[in-house]
């Protein structure tokens, strides 16, 4: 089960004065002689404000569930080599290497932290992208953002399919 929590913020308000409108004019426009501290530079304050504001949430997400990350990695790496096949001139001879790698990140990704709509991070489409280039695999630019577009239209309705089945 994941938990995000953020520590309370506290700010105060209060309003000590009300702005006048000739609040920042200074008492003397220019220093009538050389002084260490002149005149002209203090200004009274127009207004003092604090507030407060405490901003406490919790929200818990659901583990991940691995049936759906092993049929949400297949329904991805089908329709992923279906897109990037249409780009045949990029990969090649080296497209079910390009979709194997992008679908082995993204199972990962699926069983250790996907756990529902606002749990879809962008990181393991930028390890796509690093991890083709490193192993020196055509298009992983185009294959890392077809994949996160990908995941962007499908992946939280899926979850919410898959889990309305199970009620």
């Amino acid at each position: 089960m994941m938990v995000l929590a953020s520590s309370p913020v506290t700010v105060t308000l209060s309003a000590a004065k009300t702005l006048a409108s000739n609040a920042l004019i200074p008492h003397h426009s220019f220093p009538p002689s050389p002084s260490p501290s002149p005149s002209w530079l203090s200004l009274k304050p127009i207004c003092r404000i604090s507030f407060t504001c405490a901003l406490s949430h919790n929200h818990v997400y659901p583990n991940p569930i691995p049936e759906f990350a092993k049929s949400e990695t297949r329904k991805f790496q089908t329709q992923l080599f279906r897109k990037l096949s249409e780009n045949v001139d990029e990969f090649g001879d080296d497209l079910d290497q390009v979709v194997a790698v992008c679908a082995q990140i993204f199972s990962e990704f699926l069983h250790k932290d996907y756990g529902g709509p606002g749990t879809l991070l962008v990181e393991p489409f930028t390890d796509m992208m690093v991890a083709l280039k490193k192993k020196k695999l055509p298009g992983a630019a185009l294959a890392a953002r077809a994949s996160l577009l990908w995941a962007q239209n499908y992946v939280d309705k899926d979850w919410e399919v898959w889990n309305s089945k199970l009620k």
